[in-house]
């Protein structure tokens, strides 16, 4: 990911004084605990400044608004309390080549400010610190202890220090090409190494554009290069420094990520404001996907491996209550053989009722035959006590088996993350658990409707003759299809008995599917479940009139009747997967 460097960050900073200063702060809002939003409006506008401190994505810029959950975080309620409804007069840098920035807050501009709320864009150290007006920290979105760090504590009540400084040159306009060139080449080595050891202010992804720009390989060594290419190298160096000192920037993205000088530029963004929200938006939902992925499938696969592990208990606990019945047989006989039992016998061997075959029955030497006959009876009498408990404990451990089982292979499907969807997809999962109280409710996510208004959609194909065939991709949506999108005329297919997404084949009054099109059901039916590796897999399909959700059932489960059986194939919706892939909508159904 390309961290937003100090290039980034005065090309940031331009267009927000240039467009959001003065404004009046009217909303603070903080979405998770590296992400803070203050909705802020000027005479003529309004929008919403996002803050992250998150170590891989540290970055401000003008944001769409956040989603509409519930804030319980201190420090948004401190910083509420502080400077909410204050002015912001000025944005500044605390000092020359610091990717630190001082957002200013007082009553009016042209006042002196009361607060200053310092966002430090340091990677790993990256912070959000206010102060009042004696630059004393009032609160902090983390604070470092003497004991976490001797260099730079951040506590509250103590005076805010800048960051170390930093040692190497400041690169100025002023500097000559010889003195320049001298400073890099003065111990031999790559022409990007030497760059980044020799001056602040440069970040990997500006020396390598600004070493393309000069058609230099970064990994050239200096006492390789020749006068004309030091000449183009300096040329580049120089617009680069001029265009921080006019603040004349080009927003753009490239192939490897993104650029504000123009250099290599693929495409060319509206504003900065605009190619860094869309950037790290991306960046920061790819990172909450894989950390969301790997956290739900870790939890279903301990949870999974727990319940087959009980329900093989209850199964070798049923398996031995079917010996009940014998237990009962051998004490009739015993009973029915009293004359032939003598003290002393370990075992006895009688005739069968019914075969006249000889039965062995094991005998306790102490106790008489009908103390034995008891004792047999008892046995009898436990493991059917035990086989009417057990029952419907197994019952219930396969249940929710099956339950998780249909989660875990939506969570399959969802294999990398490519659009939002797929993101609200995972968080409705996430949320479904906490809800059936498979995972805990974080202290800052509020258990009802966490996402607001924003819910994931069902994917979209065309079959063969043209039908809409909606897939979900969770049980919120696989419940959405079957119970509220579904009409008289539908038909809903699910894999036979295999944990996999409800599907539906959208039908006209007076329409009758032609065997392609259901064919093609079948097939997204298989492909969307657990045997998408299979080569053909059993596949119902019923009308949704006879799909019923029993009472209390989890979920995305369901019972059903009057039930024909198609065989899929998922193999191929795999062939021609690119084709399917570009026929999924992300929520432009209007059932949905």
């Amino acid at each position: 990911m390309q961290p937003v460097d100090f290039t980034t960050l005065t090309a940031i900073c331009s267009e927000l004084r240039t467009s959001w200063v003065p404004a009046r702060l009217e909303q603070i809002y903080q979405r998770d605990r590296h992400t803070l939003f203050l909705g802020l409006r000027t005479l003529d506008s309004w929008g919403w400044l996002r803050i992250s401190w998150y170590p891989q994505a540290a970055h401000l810029c003008i944001s769409t608004p956040p989603p509409r959950i519930p804030d319980t975080f201190t420090f948004s309620q401190q910083l509420r309390h502080q400077i909410g409804n204050l002015a912001l007069i000025k944005i500044a840098a605390i000092a020359p080549w610091e990717r630190v920035i001082d957002l200013q807050f007082g009553r009016r501009l042209g006042e002196p400010a009361l607060w200053h709320l310092y966002i430090e864009v340091m990677g790993k150290y990256s912070n959000v610190i206010l102060t009042n007006q004696d630059d004393h920290i009032v609160t902090a979105a983390h604070q470092v202890s003497s004991q976490q760090s001797s260099v730079r504590p951040i506590q509250t009540g103590q005076p805010y220090e800048i960051p170390p400084v930093l040692t190497e040159a400041i690169p100025t306009l002023g500097e000559n090409r010889d003195r320049w060139q001298e400073r890099i080449s003065l111990v031999p080595g790559s022409l990007k190494r030497n760059l980044l050891k020799n001056y602040r202010g440069l970040s990997s992804a500006l020396v390598q554009s600004m070493l393309q720009r000069a058609d230099l390989h970064p990994n050239q060594t200096t006492d390789q290069l020749a006068a004309a290419d030091w000449q183009r190298l300096f040329q580049c160096w120089q617009e680069w420094l001029q265009a921080l000192d006019q603040e004349r920037f080009q927003p753009a993205w490239t192939e490897q990520g993104y650029t504000v000088l123009g250099w290599g530029a693929t495409a060319q963004a509206t504003t900065v404001q605009e190619l860094i929200h869309q950037y790290y938006g991306v960046q920061l939902d790819q990172l909450e996907f894989g950390q969301l992925h790997r956290q739900l499938s870790q939890k279903l696969k301990t949870l999974l491996e727990k319940l087959r592990l009980k329900a093989q208990t209850f199964q070798t606990r049923m398996e031995q209550s079917e010996r009940a019945d014998l237990y009962r047989e051998q004490a009739d006989l015993l009973m029915a053989h009293l004359h032939q039992w003598q003290p002393g016998m370990t075992t006895i061997a009688l005739p069968d009722f019914h075969t006249g075959e000889l039965v062995t029955i094991a005998l306790n030497p102490e106790k008489n035959a009908v103390q034995n006959a008891q004792t047999l009876y008892k046995q009898h009498q436990k493991l059917k006590r035990a086989q009417s408990a057990v029952v419907p404990l197994l019952t219930e451990v396969n249940d929710e088996i099956h339950y998780l089982e249909q989660v875990e292979a939506a969570i399959a499907e969802l294999t990398a993350y490519q659009t939002a969807e797929d993101l609200n997809t995972l968080k409705e999962i996430r949320d479904e658990l906490i809800q059936q109280g498979y995972l805990a409710s974080p202290d800052y996510q509020s258990a009802a409707n966490p996402q607001g208004d924003v819910a994931s959609q069902p994917y979209h194909y065309t079959s063969p003759s043209g039908l809409d065939v909606l897939v979900g991709r969770n049980n919120r949506q696989n419940d959405q299809l079957t119970f509220r999108t579904a009409g008289d005329y539908d038909l809903w297919f699910h894999t036979q008995e295999i944990p996999g997404s409800h599907v539906l084949l959208r039908l006209k009054p007076g329409v009758d599917p032609e065997a392609a099109d259901l064919s093609f059901a079948a097939d997204l039916a298989a492909f969307h479940s657990r045997a998408r590796q299979s080569e053909q897999v059993p596949v119902i399909y019923t009308e949704p009139k006879n799909v019923y959700k029993p009472k209390g059932a989890k979920p995305g489960m369901t019972v059903y009747k009057h039930e024909r059986v198609i065989w899929g194939q998922p193999q191929r919706i795999m062939q021609s997967l690119p084709l399917t892939q570009g026929r999924k909508m992300s929520g432009s159904d209007e059932e949905l």
